[in-house]
């Protein structure tokens, strides 16, 4: 749970990065960039002599199928997860897997090979939180210093013992901690839910970077998308998972040809409205941006790398199917409202429960990420601020429970399939929500953030994301052959 009176950003709920985890890839490589930066702010800084690297608890039981050593190993060389050539990571990985040498950031090469300086502690787990890893680093003057961070979900990190950087809780027009804070401004202000998102934005960046920055997360969104709904073959891991969306989108559109996302949307929308066609291309969309994902892609967190696919597909949902007439400026603008009212969602839930599986379950993932694409759908299509709420609420509702039960400790059965199941009970929660009195209604969003968190304190550790329960024990692979 985020500390009290955090704000938590869009930027920060929307992190462009690489697959598959974000809690099992991008926290740990940031984490790595992290203790590198301070290493070199560090004016009695010596040289570095070497590096081990502890992973702990989910990391440790589930880190290989995640690409967490790939992460790690990356962050100390000093790549960017939002920047870097997914390209090369091969590449790399392979020189130092094979040449047992890792040329850290700004400190030069050091001696480490993979298998003994990065160590899967599968029987451990520290106590904060279940995604925990440590970084011993020996100093060539002979000291030595322990870093220990915590990969919390969605990309964010914690430090042990360190306070949440200042910059979370600078002040801003519009705390919210809560959702009936969030209804309470709107009623005050009058403003919609994106609105007093915006405001509060305004005071980190100005209306324009703000904008910009909205439209790149979507058109990363878009570009995974569509790069994943042309690709064919296995996905990598060794559970020989065959990607789909590639032969639903041909065999929906019958072979027609395009060039681009733009003539791809136009040729779905001359399509049929028959309800299978759209909810097949549902499942396309979703399936699309979720193979990109277990494929170490770029991906977008909306919340987590896990359930990547549920926000993209429903807003590529409502450019297909809901809004043909509009105007491609409007449509922008339209856009960016669904994200600011999906982030604001997305904080509820991490400020109030939690985002991360090693700590909710699939709840904490695909149920936040429908809830949240609920809430922008429901904007869009004119619902009220109570009946965006509504929304949010039916949406995850009806994913309370929901186990994180990775087979092989891999990023796809169920967890692909399952980005469709979030983004057609999204659109449904809206559907319900637009047709629905609030006023009426039995259970708030609060109440059902608040079941959320005790679902995910009561479940059994073995369905929280490490690979010991359900179907990854009913489905055995062994991971030495993912």
């Amino acid at each position: 749970m985020a500390a009290e009176h955090d704000f938590i950003s869009v930027f920060d709920m929307f992190k462009i990065g690489v697959g598959p985890s974000s809690s099992h890839t991008l926290g740990p490589w940031r984490a790595a960039l992290d203790v590198m930066e301070k290493l070199d702010a560090s004016a009695k800084k010596a040289p570095i002599n070497s590096i081990t690297v502890l992973l702990y608890g989910s990391l440790a039981k589930t880190g290989k199928g995640h690409g967490t050593d790939i992460a790690v190993m990356l962050g100390l060389m000093g790549y960017d997860p939002e920047t870097i050539d997914v390209g090369i990571m091969d590449e790399l990985i392979s020189s130092v897997s094979t040449k047992h040498v890792l040329n850290l950031k700004n400190s030069g090469p050091i001696n480490f090979d993979p298998a003994k300086h990065i160590a899967f502690l599968k029987s451990e787990s520290l106590p904060f939180h279940p995604n925990g890893l440590t970084f011993l680093i020996e100093l060539k003057d002979g000291n030595k210093i322990a870093e220990t961070y915590f990969s919390v979900g969605g990309g964010f990190i914690v430090q042990e013992g360190k306070a949440p950087d200042q910059k979370e809780n600078i002040e801003v027009p519009f705390t919210i901690e809560h959702a009936n804070d969030l209804l309470h401004w709107c009623m005050k202000t009058g403003l919609s839910i994106s609105a007093i998102v915006f405001e509060n934005e305004l005071t980190r960046r100005s209306e324009s970077d703000i904008k910009e920055g909205v439209l790149k997360i979507w058109y990363t969104m878009r570009d995974c998308m569509y790069r994943g709904v042309h690709k064919e073959g296995l996905l990598p891991g060794g559970l020989e998972v065959k990607r789909r969306a590639a032969a639903m989108n041909k065999r929906l559109l019958k072979d027609a040809a395009y060039d681009g996302y733009d003539a791809w949307t136009s040729v779905i929308q001359k399509g049929s409205n028959d309800f299978s066609y759209i909810l097949d291309f549902v499942s396309v969309f979703a399936l699309a941006v979720n193979e990109e994902n277990a494929s170490f892609g770029r991906v977008v967190t909306a919340p987590t790398n896990g359930a990547a696919g549920v926000i993209p597909a429903v807003l590529q949902y409502y450019i297909c199917f809901c809004a043909q007439h509009v105007s491609s400026k409007q449509l922008e603008e339209n856009i960016i409202t669904f994200l600011l009212t999906a982030s604001e969602i997305g904080s509820l839930f991490k400020k109030g429960a939690t985002i991360s599986a090693a700590m909710g379950g699939c709840q904490a993932e695909i149920g936040v990420s429908a809830a949240m694409a609920a809430a922008g759908l429901t904007a869009l299509m004119g619902g009220s601020q109570r009946q965006v709420l509504m929304a949010s609420e039916i949406a995850m509702e009806h994913h309370l429970g929901l186990t994180c039960d990775p087979i092989g400790g891999l990023v796809q059965i169920p967890c692909i399939e399952r980005n469709t199941m979030g983004a057609v009970k999204a659109i449904t929660a809206s559907q319900l929500a637009l047709q629905g009195t609030p006023d009426f209604a039995i259970v708030s969003l609060d109440k059902v953030i608040q079941t959320m968190w005790d679902t995910a304190q009561d479940m059994n550790s073995k369905y929280k994301e490490t690979a010991d329960g359900g179907l990854a024990v009913h489905v055995p692979i062994s991971l030495s052959e993912c």
